[in-house]
């Protein structure tokens, strides 16, 4: 949690007129959590922080679903399914890659990451990123509600946030685009 405070505290105390910045209430949106079953020892704990946090922010059992999947590598399917459902406003990817002695550990949390950033920008819907890539399970168990943090609250903050301020900005650009005196052309 200090590393997320750490960053925020960067942020100016007042913020300027024309400033978006998205909120985390989320009681009319409706959101899908996608929890990897590998590692399920780290990513249950991923799971109860993600719950408490979206009971804490607003949305109600019927507007969230938990899906789960065998692991990391599968999520970036699960959540394009999940996006093109048009049932929800934002999806919280939870999983944990822990290195091993093997190469396995590059090319799932590569493949991870990569896969819902293509997600979330060919489908316009957030994608919270909540993956542990951990050197080890000490690591995993520290950011999944340990002394390091929850990345699995961190992860729903980070979507409701998102939606919120998507839609300030698309809201903000027809309020100027009606107020335009000249149509503009490209």
């Amino acid at each position: 949690m200090a590393e997320a405070t750490h960053r925020l505290a960067a942020l100016p105390a007042e913020r300027g007129e024309g400033e978006l910045f998205g909120s985390h209430d989320g009681r009319q949106l409706r959101i899908a959590v996608i929890c990897g079953r590998f590692n399920a020892h780290v990513t249950s704990r991923l799971l109860e922080g993600a719950l408490r946090k979206l009971d804490e922010c607003g949305v109600t059992e019927e507007n969230r679903v938990v899906v789960w999947v065998p692991g990391s590598f599968e999520l970036p399917l699960a959540a394009q399914l999940v996006a093109k459902s048009g049932g929800f406003d934002a999806v919280v990817c939870l999983g944990a890659v822990i290195r091993g002695d093997t190469a396995h550990f590059e090319f799932v949390a590569g493949e991870c990451a990569a896969g819902l950033q293509r997600v979330q920008l060919d489908t316009g819907l957030p994608v919270a990123f909540g993956v542990l890539t951990t050197e080890n399970l000490f690591q995993a168990f520290e950011r999944s509600g340990g002394s390091r943090g929850d990345k699995g609250a961190e992860s729903v903050e980070t979507a409701i946030e998102m939606v919120n301020v998507l839609r300030d900005v698309t809201e903000r650009g027809a309020s100027l685009r009606s107020r335009a005196r000249t149509p503009l052309s490209y």
